[in-house]
């Protein structure tokens, strides 16, 4: 059951409508980062998972999820509301398909559950649900950079601390699993070439080495053709 409490989780205030700026936040609404997509998919993932508390987190946060889609929602509307005879409004998505939220990102492209990444492994979701975080983070941090309005940018500083609060959650889980930094899941052991890293590109001097391909973790094979020949 669902319980929907109509006062937000964060104040919403708009004081100077922007609708392009309201175009540009469909992105979070009905876009592949957006906040839709992330409810969804924790929701789901949730259903997937044995482990009780990773249950309950998901859970959580799916539902939280949820909230930051009402707000982003709250300001596309206030964004939208009374600005029809403008040609900022006349030059946007709203202008055929009216005021307030809609179910497309910012190119009037519909949302699609094509953006659900989720596989039925713990570990492998976890893993795509912090890859999920950074892309929200990513697209509010350009829209915090576009806003001209400072009630806008405060709701939108909110929305991103809490992405970079669900991507700890997930790193945490994924540690009291023992997978933070493991990169083998799964009942199939992989063959003898785990470890081996091909040097398959060259700057025409000095090959760039890290511990991306050294030792202990690779074995670093600096001529493959030479290798394998």
């Amino acid at each position: 059951m669902f319980f929907h409490k109509k006062e937000p989780i964060h104040a919403v205030n708009v004081s100077d409508a922007n609708p392009r700026f309201a175009q540009l936040l469909l992105e979070q609404f009905g876009g592949a980062t957006g906040e839709l997509t992330a409810a969804l998919q924790y929701w789901v993932q949730s259903f997937h998972v044995e482990n009780a508390g990773i249950k309950d987190m998901l859970q959580d946060i799916a539902i939280e999820e949820f909230s930051h889609l009402e707000m982003v929602g709250k300001l596309i509307e206030a964004h939208t509301k009374n600005t029809d005879q403008t040609e900022a409004y006349k030059s946007t998505l709203f202008a055929i398909r009216g005021i307030g939220p809609h179910f497309l990102d910012s190119q009037g492209s519909a949302w699609t559950a094509n953006y659900l990444n989720e596989g039925g492994d713990v570990v492998r979701d976890l893993r795509a649900n912090i890859a999920a975080e950074a892309g929200a983070r990513q697209t509010y941090e350009e829209l915090i950079k576009l806003a001209t309005d400072d009630g806008t940018k405060k709701t939108l500083v909110h929305l991103l601390t809490r992405e970079i609060s669900h991507t700890q959650m997930f790193m945490k889980a994924l540690d009291s699993l023992g997978k933070l930094t493991d990169p083998l899941f799964g009942n199939i052991q992989p063959d003898e070439t785990v470890a081996l890293y091909y040097n398959l590109s060259t700057n025409g001097s000095q090959d760039e080495r890290g511990p991306w391909n050294s030792e202990p973790t690779f074995k670093y094979i600096a001529d493959p053709l030479k290798q394998h020949s």
